[in-house]
C-alpha cells in the first residue's frame, strides 16, 4: 500500500443503532477517505469541501439505507502539500480528494484554462459552474484533462468577476496606459497593447505592491481583495467586467474512485453537483457582502460604460490565439463549446473570441 494515501477499508464492523433512535441493527461498510486542500478552510474554494461535499456525501449514504459511511481524514491548509502541488497530490493519492487549481497547470491541463484567455466573456460565475459541470461530462476533451492525471472532476470551482482596484480613476482603457498594475500569469494579457505596464504579484503581495509605489493597482475579484484589505490602498474599484474564472475543480484520484462500491461512486458524484450548486451561492454570498464591507470603509465604485468595455476589449490583441496555437483543435473545440454556451444562456460577450479561431 502507498504510505502517502489511506485507501479505502473494505473491512465491515457492526454498527449497532441507538436505543433512542428505535432502529434496528445494520451492517455497513466504512469507507476511509482523505481529503485535502493547499488553503485554509475559509477560503471559497475550500469552503465547499468542508462545509459542503463532505456533509453532502455523508447524508446521501446514509439516506440511501447506511450500507456505508464515511470516516473522513482531514488534511486541509497545507498540512500535506502547497498550492503549487494540487494536481500532484490528488494524481498520486496523497489525498483522495482534494482541490486542484487548475490555473496553476497550464502545461498539464491548458484546456481547463479556457475562461483566463478569453477575458469580457462572462461575469456570472454561477453560469460558469454550470457550465463548466456540464462540459466537463460532454466533452472528452476536458474530460480527459482530468482522467489523463488519474483523476474524475466532481465539482467545478470559480472565481467572483474580476475588475480593477486602483489608487486612480478608470473611466476607459485610455486611463491605465502609462500605469503599472498588478497582473499575474495569464491576465497579464488583458493589459496587452493598452499601454499599461503588468506586475506579477499575489492577493498576498498586493497591498504592499501599491503602498510602496511598485504598482498602482491590481486586476482582481472582490472575495479576493476584501480579506486583504488591498482597498485601502486601492480605495477606487472600476467594474471592468474581466469575467468570472473557472480556477479549478474538486477531484478524486481515479484508482480510489474506480475501487468504491458502485453505490459509493453514485453518491459521490452526486455529492459534486450538489457542492457546486453550494459554491455558487456561497461566492455571491462572500462578493456580497466584500463589497458592502469595502464601500462601508470608503471604496469608490464605478461601472465602467458597456461601450467602453467593448472598447477596452477590441483592443486587446487575439489573446487566445497563443492558447489555441499551442494545444490545436482540442483547444478550439473547448473554446467553441464555451461561447455556444454562453450563447443558449442569452449572453453576449463583450468580445466574441471564438468567432476568432
Amino acid at each position: 500500500m502507498n504510505p502517502t494515501r489511506r485507501s479505502f477499508l473494505a473491512g465491515t464492523s457492526a454498527l449497532l443503532a441507538m436505543p433512542y433512535l428505535n432502529t434496528r441493527s445494520i451492517a455497513a461498510e466504512t469507507i476511509s477517505i482523505q481529503i485535502g486542500s493547499s488553503h485554509p478552510t475559509n477560503n471559497i474554494w475550500v469552503y465547499a469541501m468542508q462545509t459542503a461535499l463532505q456533509p453532502a456525501l455523508d447524508k446521501l449514504l446514509a439516506d440511501a439505507g447506511g450500507n456505508y459511511v464515511v470516516n473522513w481524514g482531514e488534511n486541509y491548509g497545507g498540512t500535506l502539500y502547497k498550492f503549487k502541488d494540487t494536481r500532484a497530490a490528488v494524481r498520486d493519492g496523497i489525498v483522495d480528494i482534494g482541490m486542484v487549481g487548475t490555473v496553476w497547470e497550464g502545461s498539464s491541463m491548458p484546456l481547463q484554462n479556457v475562461t483566463y484567455f478569453t477575458p469580457f466573456a462572462n461575469s456570472d460565475h454561477n453560469v460558469v459552474i454550470d457550465v463548466f459541470d456540464r462540459l466537463t461530462e460532454e466533452l472528452p476533451e476536458l474530460k480527459a484533462g482530468w482522467t489523463d492525471q488519474n483523476m474524475v472532476h466532481l465539482s467545478s470551482l470559480v472565481t467572483d468577476n474580476y475588475d480593477v482596484y486602483a489608487n486612480f480613476d478608470i473611466n476607459s482603457v485610455d486611463d491605465i496606459k502609462n500605469r503599472r498594475l498588478n497582473a499575474p500569469g495569464t491576465s497579464a494579457n488583458w493589459l496587452a497593447d493598452t499601454g499599461c505596464t503588468p506586475v506579477d504579484g499575489a492577493l498576498t503581495t498586493y497591498y504592499t505592491d501599491i503602498q510602496t509605489g511598485v504598482s498602482e493597482g491590481t486586476l482582481s475579484f472582490a472575495s479576493g481583495i476584501q480579506p486583504t484589505r488591498v482597498y485601502e490602498v486601492a480605495p477606487k474599484l472600476a467594474r471592468v467586467g474581466f469575467g468570472s474564472m473557472y480556477f479549478g475543480g474538486i477531484a478524486v484520484n481515479k484508482t480510489f474512485y474506480d475501487a468504491l462500491p458502485a453505490d459509493v461512486q453514485t453518491a459521490l458524484r452526486e455529492a459534486g453537483r450538489i457542492t457546486s450548486r453550494s459554491h455558487g451561492d456561497y461566492v455571491t454570498e462572500r462578493a456580497t457582502n466584500a463589497m458592502k464591507e469595502m464601500v462601508a470603509a470608503g471604496l469608490q465604485v464605478n461601472d465602467m460604460a458597456q461601450a467602453e468595455r467593448e472598447r477596452w476589449a477590441a483592443t486587446l490583441p487575439n489573446v487566445a490565439k497563443p492558447w489555441l496555437d499551442a494545444n490545436g483543435p482540442a483547444a478550439a473545440k473547448v473554446l467553441k463549446a464555451y461561447f455556444a454556451a454562453l450563447r443558449e444562456r442569452g449572453i453576449t460577450p463583450a468580445r466574441d473570441w471564438a468567432a476568432e479561431a
